[in-house]
């Protein structure tokens, strides 16, 4: 919950406070501020503070104050700031920023602001509201304990810092409530409680220069902050957070879709016509927003002494356990998270949930007591991690734009402080969703910043064994080891998309240590992996009951894993190739000729053409295939023979959303990336059954809106329009279009030195016009039916 401002929220106000108070101009990206550079390298002066008597590592919600009193107006002031599990900071009763961005307790992020566009000569209020969610915690969020730190960054500004003259109360009005949802939903869940809160136990205008806080307690202090690479006892590592602040922006509800206990419309959704709830009633309404959205929703409301109000969030309704069509209502109930609001009978209460909901369809049930409750708004501040659409994409087939706008939306909800799997269910960073949504990232927004963060992230999640985990940050240990070998193709990625060699160096020493793990498990008798530990997770296919675990994983001899081993080696001989380390990349490569060599003798089946999962071929799916053509084992003329078989044969286990990613691959690297368009009948059966995101399987789906299946709006440019780099950090490109029945396509992307645009008109399945655009510096080839043409910066016009 954030305090109301007296003014109506019109679209002007919200303006104003989404980019103003949320976003300062020319200060957007905590890092584009310089650093005190001694706060790098020694203790800091201010403390990390807290609530005195309360159990430290429970649930609790905090406010800090602390008056300051300014000369004059400054015109800058840095500071630098912090809390354990979160905070949302004020001055003068403005909202500034929130965070910190989720690391861990090795990396742990604080922001830098400018606080000077908020201060104002004389008195004024620094103020922030800290909560920490205890047992009840998302499994993305680690902890140490309730804390809060805030950081003048020099001399000038160190009259801010937190220390004792802070002061601080502990917010009884909150406790957890939906805590079951994962019960209810029959699906694992961990994305953290709902808020229930009780107006008339919240300090309101807490953060304003008026209140009284005569009756708070003195912040007690904790720990002096250490900065990474030093200190003796840290309870926190302090490390610049390294992308930007989120956004938040004025997002409003499309319509009611069903009303009971009461006559209403959906004009109350404007903010200019209130909706008044009788004394004594018991009302529901349903509120579809249209799309899939993430947001916080804000509910501002009058009166209502003693009325509940419950909201209830969820990405589609449900009837008998199944979701249908998503736009149909008809018969169905809304299952999912929740909060509850419990007015105090004043005219102007803003609800507003700690942190963010995922939901399409809101419902409000609402029951009245001797007081009339008035609704005087309801909308929603969309937010996530401010990609900006650079790309686009248009063909002669209009269906395809409803592809890419549902594929970018689906990514948008996807990212937040890290990537998300899901945003409804889990808000978990994972490297198999990760790395396709890091390449999503790169072609339409051309801002890697979130993927640097994510390797990093992974890096830092390194298990004894040498493996990362398969998703981090997370609370709960869970290794994947498949997912380790992804977190090396997204260093291959990086170094392919992006000129930054330090960067990448840093991580070397963890693709030796991945390596070494999978090296110590191969079976030098077959020359294939051997029995394997932890979680061998591959696919969600349905021929893969153990929780997606292919056949051979746990016990040997896998061949889909063995593959993607070999895949892997390539990329790592690549990498170390391009850092002058040959000895380690001749490693790599004999390494994978021997696997190679094995899985071919044990699981090729001649009668069949085909790749087994596993040497006894008692089973065949179409992910060893996929990963037998990728990982270069099947020779140049037998690849398109086999690929053939792979769209065909539907007796194989059948690839889901996520591992028709590496399908499209394999498609490409068998010369066949002109039948991906006729593969994208799954995404349009999505669109038809009302998706506006793409789910995370074919129905029954758990998650609606899941990263792994937003990859066309990657393939609609790397393969249809064919915008790939052709050499180390996008030096050169290749541009070669698969447009399959399409007759015309056009792309654009951003590329490390400038904008690629891609035009192609075809007057038969031979022959055609393109026109494409390289930014100045940037050469490469077009291929068209096995022929090359070279490509100079600036225009180029080719006849094929």
């Amino acid at each position: 919950m954030i305090p109301y401002f007296k003014q109506k929220p019109t679209a002007l106000s919200l303006f104003f406070f989404a980019v103003v108070g949320l976003f300062i101009p020319n200060r957007i990206f905590a890092q584009e501020i310089p650093v005190n550079p001694a706060l790098l390298k020694q203790k800091w002066t201010a403390a990390w503070v807290t609530c005195p008597n309360v159990p430290q590592k429970a649930y609790g919600v905090y406010h800090f104050r602390k008056q300051i009193h300014l000369a004059t107006k400054p015109a800058k002031f840095i500071v630098h700031l912090s809390a354990d599990n979160r905070y949302r900071f004020f001055v003068n009763g403005k909202a500034v920023c929130y965070g910190p961005a989720r690391g861990d307790l090795y990396n742990w992020y604080y922001e830098t602001i400018d606080l000077a566009p908020f201060l104002q000569a004389g008195k004024n209020v620094l103020a922030a509201m800290v909560w920490n969610m205890g047992e009840h915690a998302t499994v993305a969020q680690l902890s140490n304990q309730t804390a809060f730190v805030l950081q003048g960054d020099t001399q000038d500004e160190q009259l801010v810092n937190t220390n004792d003259s802070w002061k601080v109360v502990s917010n009884k009005a909150y406790s957890p409530c939906s805590m079951d949802n994962g019960q209810r939903l029959k699906t694992y869940m961990v994305i953290g409680p709902g808020d229930h809160v009780k107006a008339a136990d919240y300090p309101w205008d807490w953060e304003k220069l008026s209140f009284n806080d005569a009756a708070w307690l003195p912040a007690e202090k904790v720990a002096q902050p250490e900065p990474f690479g030093y200190g003796t006892d840290n309870r926190w590592t302090m490390v610049p957070r390294n992308i930007p602040l989120m956004q938040e922006t004025l997002q409003r509800f499309s319509q009611v879709r069903q009303v009971s206990g009461i006559e209403a419309g959906s004009e109350f959704l404007t903010g200019k016509k209130p909706l008044t709830i009788p004394a004594g009633k018991k009302v529901s309404i349903l509120i579809d927003q249209s799309v899939n959205t993430l947001a916080y929703p804000e509910l501002l409301v009058g009166k209502g002494k003693g009325a509940v109000i419950k909201i209830t969030y969820a990405e589609a309704l449900f009837k008998d356990g199944h979701k249908g069509n998503r736009n149909e209502i008809t018969g169905k109930e809304i299952i999912g998270n929740y909060d509850i609001f419990e007015p105090d009978g004043q005219p102007e209460r803003l609800f507003r949930p700690l942190w963010q909901r995922t939901y399409r369809y809101i419902q409000l049930d609402i029951a009245t007591k001797e007081e009339p409750l008035v609704i005087h708004d309801f909308y929603g501040r969309y937010t996530g991690y401010p990609f900006t659409e650079k790309a686009s994409f248009s063909s002669n087939d209009a269906s395809l734009k409803d592809i890419w706008d549902a594929g970018w939306r689906t990514a948008r909800l996807c990212a937040g402080e890290t990537y998300y799997d899901c945003p409804y269910y889990e808000q978990l960073q994972y490297e198999a969703d990760t790395r396709i949504q890091a390449l999503i990232s790169l072609y339409v927004s051309g801002d890697d910043r979130l993927m640097r963060k994510a390797i990093v992230d992974f890096y830092n999640s390194r298990v004894p064994e040498g493996l990362t985990q398969g998703r981090y940050p997370s609370n709960r240990l869970q290794v994947i080891p498949p997912f380790s070998l992804f977190w090396i193709s997204m260093l291959h990625d990086y170094l392919m998309h992006r000129n930054d060699d330090a960067f990448l160096k840093k991580h070397l020493g963890a693709v030796e240590g991945i390596l070494n793990w999978f090296d110590n498990r191969i079976d030098p008798a077959k020359k294939m992996l051997g029995p394997m530990t932890w979680w061998n997770f591959t696919d969600w296919s349905a021929s893969f009951p153990d929780m997606g675990v292919p056949p051979g994983a746990t016990d040997g001899h896998s061949a889909i894993i063995t593959l993607q081993y070999i895949y892997t080696l390539k990329q790592a001989a690549a990498l170390y190739t391009h850092f002058h380390l040959p000895a380690r990349a001749e490693a790599c490569l004999r390494t994978a000729e021997e696997l190679s060599k094995g899985t071919n003798l044990h699981c090729y089946d001649s009668s069949r053409g085909l790749f087994a999962d596993t040497p006894d071929k008692k089973t065949f799916s179409q992910h060893a295939n996929i990963m037998a053509i990728l990982a270069g084992v099947v020779p140049e003329k037998d690849k398109q023979v086999l690929m053939k078989k792979v769209l065909s044969d539907k007796s194989l286990s059948q690839a889901t959303f996520y591992y028709r990613f590496y399908l499209n691959q394999a498609l490409k690297a068998a010369d066949l990336g002109s039948l991906y368009y006729g593969e994208l009948t799954p995404w349009r059966e999505m669109l038809k059954a009302g998706l506006t995101t793409f789910a995370e399987n074919p129905d029954p789906s758990r998650s609606d809106c899941h990263a792994w299946s937003a990859s066309p709006n990657y393939d609609f440019l790397a393969t249809i329009c064919g915008i790939t780099p052709l050499s180390a950090g996008f030096e050169t490109v290749q541009i070669k279009p698969e447009l399959g029945e399409l007759s015309q396509v056009s792309g654009s992307m951003p590329s490390p030195k400038g904008e690629i645009t891609v035009v192609v008109n075809r007057k038969s399945k031979k022959t055609g016009v393109a026109a494409i655009s390289l930014p100045k510096g940037l050469n490469g080839i077009f291929v068209w039916n096995g022929k090359q043409i070279p490509l100079h910066e600036g225009k180029n016009n080719i006849q094929f």
